[in-house]
């Protein structure tokens, strides 16, 4: 069974950086796309990022183009490096996985979901 792992996450001031990460358990980068997601408070669920690491590259929802880099950790992690935070930026972060290497933005093509990980972005 995959499972997506999230670790990282707290709470860091504004402008600062955090890094979440995402072990996929029982799967490896090969068989399976990875992709984050984030719900801010009172809001649905968002595309944030995600990669084909076959052909090294990524994608990026516009809010965060030159703010977050999406890269492979290891063979069986992500990782979200996510750099000057803004409060707007306050979120739960999920990771997300499905069989394949297409990058897709519906939250509803993607078959396995982690717990998420809190971001809160102070003032």
């Amino acid at each position: 069974q995959v499972q997506p792992v999230e670790s990282g996450g707290g709470l860091v001031q504004a402008g600062g950086s955090l890094r979440v990460s995402c072990e996929l358990s029982g799967g490896t980068l090969n068989s399976y796309v990875v992709a984050w997601f984030r719900q801010p408070p009172g809001k649905e669920r968002e595309f944030v990022a995600s990669g084909d690491w076959d052909s090294e590259t990524t994608h990026y929802a516009d809010f965060v183009k030159g703010r977050f880099t999406v890269a492979r950790g290891t063979p069986t992690s992500v990782y979200l490096q996510m750099n000057n935070l803004t409060p707007e930026d306050t979120a739960v972060y999920y990771c997300a996985a499905r069989r394949g290497s297409a990058i897709y933005t519906a939250t509803s093509l993607y078959t396995y979901w982690g717990q998420g990980t809190q971001v809160t972005v102070s003032t």
